[in-house]
């Protein structure tokens, strides 16, 4: 109990004028900053997870050497053996070119239009990337990119070039990767070698060769500006559309070039001033297109991986090109017009194999179809040579008799073309006649099948089934296949391997494929070879051969007519010791002609072709040729007079023939 007069000291309060929040709701104030953190976090964590995002599927940056090749449309390049190019299909690439190779004003030019600060970046330039950004947000589109030339690399070669924030980002993580990897001249050499100019061109090769008609070694440098105004906007500055256009970013290149120091002020205003000029588009030659469809068919076919920038040097001896396709173009709309023949295809081979000339037809520009190499037609007498050779295999010799008589097989009883017979004769006037019977004769004594193995042998590639009919030619090949089998008379025996492609590279040089040197397979005697050339040389050069109007001056040459039924195909194939050619002529709905025989305008056509190849060249001998005409025609008349009497004789003294050949006379 309290005492009296003792008071408990009162309690002192403070007050606060109005209180504080937190002493008054301080339960408020703790879920706030609850909230506010979570907040945090939430934000945060979206901000980790966009970050991500940007780089999410990001493609792996390529290997160096694959940056080359990437994204490139396929394009291939036919240059002739000096180098001259014959056409272009697809983009033109040009010529891989280093950085070290051109006039420091060329990279120079490229460095002051798209990357001014380029050997100081490490590939993607801050500072230009938050001017683009302010300059785009104050703008409300976007008007600038920043991108640096290896940034561009990057949007050209491994991305696309959708305009997000998301590929910009990846654009410059990549970019920044690219620099570990490659030097700066060789990134800018890159450059120069995949940025597209506009017109179907990629690289400063093309560009300038394109444009100006000069290596870019040779560019001066208004030249220089003027293509780095391009990759801009190359399409909208094409040189020979928008030459105005193309100047006047040409002006803000070489005043930055000049800011840079690259050049003096004066090299501005010479260059500001220089007369540009720009060459007229190259024109290729429409016919050659015959000639490369087969090229491009046969690098499909030897490589197993494709590149997209081709350069393949083509066989053809250009100048023989032209001007055999021209004598055939006239010859053919003159005299084939006459003859109801509408279509000609033709080929000429070096005796290395080299196809010097290749004519498909009479346009390229309305029929794309190769009647040298894609039709199969038949080829009536000009098979026969392999008949005959296959009987020299067997023993007989070009002097033996056989009677040229009616002969039945089975159902089948072949005539000659003239419908008439005459009687005994030997092998050798048989073929130079192009007489069917004993063609048919030796056909059935060797027996089909190895017939068509001796043609196959010799290089006829379609199928060849083992009729009787073989003998005069019925089954179709191609104009290609039997030109390079009668190959093997004109070098003794060798068989013949035609070839288109000499080499194939890409546009860095690299080479991809060299025609090598090889010895060429034997297939057939030298000396039975020798005989063959004989009598074919007889076809053309005696009074009675069936290709006399393909003689030529000064040189020894041999050969086949060859007639289809109906007159649907005529052909000459033949050969000197030089080249061996081939000639057709028909139509491509295998509508007869008027009476066209292969020793007719076939024979002209390849006289005309043999005359321009064998042009300044000094006459050789054709192994065994001459040797046909040993024998005199006389002489030979008496020969196949007195085997015929043999044969009555042994017939009337009921000794059976165990053929209808067998009588030898030494040559």
């Amino acid at each position: 109990m309290a005492q009296k007069g003792n008071k408990a000291p009162a309690q002192r309060v403070i007050k606060v004028p109005g209180g504080g929040f937190a002493s008054r709701h301080p339960r408020l104030v703790r879920y706030t900053l609850i909230v506010f953190l979570i907040v945090m976090l939430g934000v945060g964590g979206w901000g980790f997870w966009k970050w991500r995002s940007l780089y999410a599927g990001m493609p792996k940056l390529p290997e160096v050497a694959d940056l080359w090749g990437v994204k490139r449309e396929p394009a291939m390049e036919f240059v002739d053996r000096k180098g001259n190019t014959l056409d272009v299909r697809g983009p033109r690439y040009g010529r891989a070119t280093s950085v070290d190779q051109l006039p420091e004003h060329v990279p120079q030019a490229f460095i002051a239009a798209e990357d001014k600060r380029f050997y100081e970046h490490d590939g993607a330039d801050d500072a230009a990337i938050a001017r683009a950004a302010w300059s785009n947000l104050r703008a409300g589109e976007t008007v600038s990119g920043a991108s640096t030339i290896t940034q561009q690399l990057i949007k050209n070669l491994v991305l696309d070039s959708r305009q997000t924030v998301k590929r910009k980002a990846q654009e410059v993580k990549l970019a920044r990767e690219l620099e570990k990897e490659m030097s700066k001249d060789e990134i800018l050499t890159l450059y120069l070698n995949r940025v597209y100019f506009g017109a179907g061109l990629y690289g400063i090769d093309a560009a300038a060769r394109y444009y100006f008609g000069k290596p870019p070694a040779e560019l001066t440098v208004a030249e220089s500006a003027l293509l780095a105004a391009l990759p801009k906007a190359p399409s909208k500055l094409n040189l020979r559309d928008n030459l105005a256009g193309a100047k006047e970013r040409q002006d803000y290149v070489l005043s930055q070039m000049a800011e840079l120091g690259f050049i003096s002020a004066a090299d501005e205003q010479k260059a500001r001033t220089e007369e540009i000029t720009i060459i007229d588009p190259p024109t290729y030659d429409p016919q050659l297109g015959y000639a490369l469809d087969a090229v491009s068919d046969r690098v499909k076919a030897m490589l197993p991986r494709i590149p997209g920038d081709l350069v393949v040097t083509v066989s053809l001896d250009m100048d023989l090109q032209e001007k055999i396709r021209k004598q055939l173009a006239d010859r053919m709309a003159a005299d084939g017009t006459q003859a109801d023949a509408s279509q000609i295809a033709a080929i000429l081979i070096e005796k290395t194999g080299r196809v010097a000339a290749l004519v498909g037809g009479t346009d390229y520009t309305s029929s794309e179809f190769n009647r040298v190499t894609q039709a199969l037609r038949q080829p009536g007498s000009s098979f026969k040579p392999f008949v005959y050779a296959t009987a020299l295999e067997d023993g007989y010799s070009p002097y033996d008799v056989f009677n040229d008589a009616p002969i039945t097989i089975g159902k089948w009883n072949p005539s000659n073309y003239t419908g008439t017979y005459l009687g005994p004769m030997t092998m050798s006037e048989a073929i130079a006649r192009s007489i069917n019977t004993v063609a048919v004769e030796l056909t059935q004594l060797a027996g089909p099948a190895r017939v068509a193995d001796t043609a196959r042998r010799f290089g006829i590639t379609s199928k060849l089934e083992p009729y009787p009919s073989i003998a005069l030619g019925s089954q179709e090949v191609s104009l290609w296949e039997l030109t390079r089998a009668y190959g093997v008379f004109q070098s003794g025996g060798l068989r013949l391997d035609p070839w288109l492609i000499e080499k194939i590279e890409d546009s860095r040089g690299t080479v991809l494929y060299e025609r090598p040197d090889y010895d060429r397979d034997r297939v057939y005697s030298e000396e039975l070879a020798r005989e063959m050339n004989a009598m074919l040389f007889r076809v053309v050069n005696s009074d009675i051969g069936t290709g006399g109007r393909a003689r030529i001056a000064k040189w020894n040459v041999a050969g086949k007519t060859g007639t289809s039924q109906d007159w649907r195909d005529a052909w000459f194939i033949g050969y000197s010791a030089d080249y061996v050619g081939g000639i057709w002529v028909g139509n491509d709905d295998d509508k007869p002609m008027k009476k066209v025989t292969g020793g007719g305008l076939p024979a002209d056509l390849w006289s005309d072709m043999m005359e321009i190849a064998h042009t300044g060249k000094t006459p050789e001998r054709l192994i065994g040729a001459e040797s046909g005409l040993v024998i005199s025609e006389e002489a030979e008349a008496r020969i196949a007079f007195y085997r015929g009497l043999s044969q009555a004789f042994s017939i009337a003294a009921g000794q059976p023939l165990a053929s209808r050949s067998g009588y030898r006379v030494e040559q």
